[in-house]
């Protein structure tokens, strides 16, 4: 398996192996900035691609996201390799859905979600949060204020377990990118996110 490593700045507290999102590699520019906040905040970060993805860098542009028990499958067999139930998984939208699926079936220190897909644009009757009473260990979901996945007035009415934190970002979308009227700049998020991500990992290391 070849991950795309981050080592921590100065002292590690923890390994995050970190999943992408349906549309882009784990090498965007919000994979890389997110990735390198967090490696600044003491977490190691270990960044890998779903099959479907890594063929895109061949040429098959078009090609959309394995069903999900594909997708479940190689994520536990990049857990397996990466170091087991001892390291926190986790991952950016789809990827952040499939580590807490995962961590229904077998263990992990935690799962940590960067803009989770609580539902379809649009149809929030489509919900995914059946698994939740399931999960085998606590969750951060991380969270822009006005993600169409996921607002935070809508999630509001969700009752979600106590093993779930949500932390807001404000006025953030799905990448946690805030409007220019807003005064604030994605950078801020994303940093915001490392940082609240960062201490979630090390009080439960």
């Amino acid at each position: 398996m070849d991950f795309l490593i981050d080592e921590a700045v100065g002292e590690s507290y923890a390994t995050l192996l970190l999943a992408h999102g349906a549309g882009a590699p784990m090498d965007s520019d919000f994979m890389n900035t997110l990735a390198a906040a967090l490696a600044g905040h003491g977490v190691r970060v270990l960044r890998f691609e779903f099959p479907y993805m890594a063929q895109r860098r061949t040429g098959d542009s078009k090609r959309p996201p394995d069903r999900a028990p594909l997708l479940l499958a190689h994520f536990a067999e990049v857990l397996a390799q990466a170091g087991g139930e001892s390291i926190f998984i986790g991952g950016k939208s789809m990827g952040g859905r499939m580590a807490s699926l995962l961590a229904c079936q077998q263990d992990c220190a935690g799962v940590v979600c960067f803009g989770y897909p609580f539902h379809p644009p649009k149809k929030l009757e489509k919900t995914r949060i059946d698994h939740f009473p399931s999960l085998r260990a606590p969750m951060l979901v991380c969270q822009g204020e006005r993600d169409p996945f996921g607002t935070r007035v809508e999630i509001a009415e969700y009752s979600l377990p106590d093993s779930i934190t949500l932390h807001w970002l404000s006025d953030g979308n799905h990448d946690l990118a805030p409007r220019k009227a807003s005064g604030l700049m994605q950078q801020q998020n994303i940093e915001e996110a490392a940082q609240v991500a960062a201490a979630f990992m090390k009080a439960l290391g």
